[in-house]
C-alpha cells in the first residue's frame, strides 16, 4: 500500500537542499529527490481522492497538483535554482466553482491556504460591489465558530484608503479594502508527520467551502443575483 503521509525523510531532504541549493549537489542527490517526491505525490493523490468527496476538483492527479522544484529565476534577485519546500494546488472544476486550494510543506513553515491570491480587476470590483450592497452574509461566514477556530481571520493584502468608486465611510470599508481574499492555517512539523495529517488537511479544506461557495455565487451572478 502506498504511503499516504509525509515522512521525516522528506523534510530532512528539504533541509539539506536549503543548505546545498546548487545544481551539482541536486544532481548528485537526484535519486533521493525522486524517492521523496514520490512520497509527496502519493500523499497528494490520497488527498485529492478525499477532496472529491466534498468538492469537485479539476486537477486530475496528485502528481499534477505539485509545483515544480525548479525555480524560475529569470526575474528574481534570488538565483538559487530550487525551491526548498513541497508545494501544490488544487483547482475547483467549472466556472461555477471559483477559488482554489494550496498546500506548502517546509520545515518550520508549513501551511494550507485557499481563496483568491490575485483576483482580476472585474472580479475584484464585483466582490466589492457585493460587500457594499450587503456584507452581512459574508460577515456571518467570517464570524462562524468553525471559521474562527480553523482560520482565525480573513487574510490578504489591503489598501490603506478606500478603493476607487467606494466611499470611505461605507460600513463595509474594512472588507472593501481587501485586494486578496485568503484563508490560511499553519501546522508545525510534528503535525505534518502525524498519521492523521491527511485527515486534518482534508478537513481544513472542507472548512473553506462556505467561503468559496459564497465567492462563487457572487462571481457568477450580477448584483441582482442573475447568472452571468
Amino acid at each position: 500500500m502506498q504511503k499516504q503521509f509525509i515522512l521525516p525523510s522528506s523534510f530532512e531532504f528539504l533541509k539539506l537542499l536549503k543548505k546545498n541549493n546548487n545544481r551539482d549537489w541536486f544532481n548528485a542527490h537526484k535519486e533521493r529527490y525522486l524517492i521523496e517526491l514520490e512520497t509527496v505525490e502519493n500523499f497528494a493523490e490520497a488527498l485529492l481522492r478525499e477532496m472529491n468527496k466534498h468538492d469537485v476538483i479539476e486537477t486530475v492527479s496528485g502528481k499534477k497538483s505539485l509545483h515544480r522544484i525548479y525555480r524560475d529565476i529569470r526575474f528574481s534577485k534570488d538565483k538559487t535554482p530550487y525551491n526548498s519546500h513541497w508545494g501544490g494546488g488544487f483547482k475547483r472544476a467549472s466556472k461555477y466553482r471559483r477559488g482554489s486550494y494550496y498546500f506548502h510543506l517546509s520545515p518550520g513553515n508549513s501551511f494550507l491556504a485557499g481563496g483568491f491570491w490575485g483576483p482580476e480587476a472585474n472580479d475584484l470590483k464585483r466582490i466589492r460591489d457585493e460587500f457594499a450592497y450587503d456584507a452581512k452574509p459574508f460577515r456571518k461566514i467570517l464570524k462562524s465558530k468553525s471559521f474562527v477556530s480553523t482560520f482565525g481571520t480573513l487574510k490578504g493584502e489591503q489598501i490603506k484608503t478606500s478603493p476607487k468608486g467606494f466611499n470611505a465611510d461605507d460600513e463595509a470599508i474594512d472588507l472593501l479594502r481587501y485586494k486578496q481574499f485568503l484563508l490560511i492555517k499553519s501546522f508545525n512539523d510534528k503535525e505534518i508527520m502525524s498519521a492523521d495529517f491527511l485527515k486534518k488537511v482534508n478537513e481544513t479544506f472542507r472548512q473553506m467551502r462556505p467561503f468559496l461557495d459564497y465567492m462563487s455565487e457572487v462571481l457568477t451572478t450580477d448584483i441582482n443575483g442573475e447568472s452571468i
